[in-house]
């Protein structure tokens, strides 16, 4: 069997290949692709070549982590059916091309007990789940009533203040983009230098930038948490005594666990959650590599999508 597969090949070099899938094995299930979605976070790292090593890093390899579609073959016993909608969190099924995370292709064989049934009615905007998912298992310390701060507006800025709000407190969130800034959210969105607040409970950091730690530092209460939720190419450094004055903790959030994902698809069924207003760019699979330039050059672009339905 074979799959339409986004493949970087070197940095900066990416093509639209037709790879050899290796067979499925007792357990694994078939998908076929409809969608998949273009991370700025790590994706972006392994376009421009910046990424720091990573268990299963090398060129050439398919990218992706957020892909939808149906089952096309599956074992009796995996819970699976034929024609159900699944998300599917990457897979490594491209023989000698490395699958980091390889869900970008028009077809998958994974595990079926790591595949995940949604709702189909969610379209493609069940891509989105894993960043849900993500965004949840950042989320801490949330006291009804509270402001926290969250750094960035992207995507998964935006999960946690969506998330925040549902567990009761208050977010505020920096952003300097203008274009990401603007709008009616329900919650202040302003620039770091146009907020006085120097006590905040928890700060969330989603930016990946990591020259801003000592800034935030400045902004926690004493006690404090900040959560690095983003993914840092640069090694990360603050300065002690602020961070001793405020006896700060400092807390890495890592990928989502099946815990995280169980909870954000209730919140979503429930529609306590929405994944509304956050795909901005959709671009048929044929012009993938278009679409991984807008997604990382254009800051309008929160969440791009590739549709790959209509690719054989």
């Amino acid at each position: 069997m074979q799959a339409l597969a986004v493949v970087l090949e070197r940095p900066e070099h990416l093509a639209l290949s037709r790879l050899a899938l290796t067979p499925a094995a007792e357990g694994d299930a078939v998908v076929a692709v409809s969608w998949s979605g273009i991370s700025t976070g790590t994706e972006r790292l392994l376009w421009s070549g910046r990424m720091p090593p990573f268990p299963g890093m090398g060129y050439p390899l398919v990218p992706g982590y957020e892909s939808v579609g149906t089952v096309v073959e599956a074992a009796s016993g995996s819970g699976l059916k034929i024609g159900q909608t699944v998300f599917v969190p990457g897979a490594r099924c491209f023989g000698e091309v490395n699958g980091l995370f390889g869900g970008a292709a028009s077809h998958l064989i994974a595990p079926a007990a790591r595949l995940v049934p949604v709702d189909a009615a969610l379209g493609d905007r069940a891509c989105l789940i894993a960043l849900a998912a993500t965004a949840y298992h950042a989320l801490s310390g949330i006291v009804p009533g509270e402001r926290n701060l969250i750094v960035g507006h992207g995507v998964l800025g935006r999960l946690l203040a969506r998330l925040t709000r549902i567990a009761g407190g208050e977010p505020v969130v920096w952003e300097r983009e203008p274009v990401r800034a603007a709008g009616d959210f329900g919650y202040p969105v302003l620039a770091p230098e146009d907020d006085p607040t120097r006590d905040y409970p928890v700060i969330t950091d989603v930016s990946g930038d990591s020259g801003l730690l000592d800034t935030l530092i400045g902004c926690l209460a004493p006690g404090g948490e900040i959560v690095l939720a983003g993914f840092y190419e640069a090694p990360l450094a603050f300065a002690f005594p602020p961070a001793f004055m405020r006896e700060a903790r400092i807390r890495v959030s890592a990928e989502w666990r099946p815990g995280d994902l169980a909870a954000v698809r209730a919140l979503i069924e429930t529609g306590r959650l929405s994944l509304d207003g956050l795909i901005t760019h959709r671009r048929p699979a044929t012009q993938a590599e278009g679409a991984y330039r807008t997604a990382f050059a254009d800051p309008s672009c929160l969440k791009m999508i590739l549709d790959w339905r209509t690719c054989s």
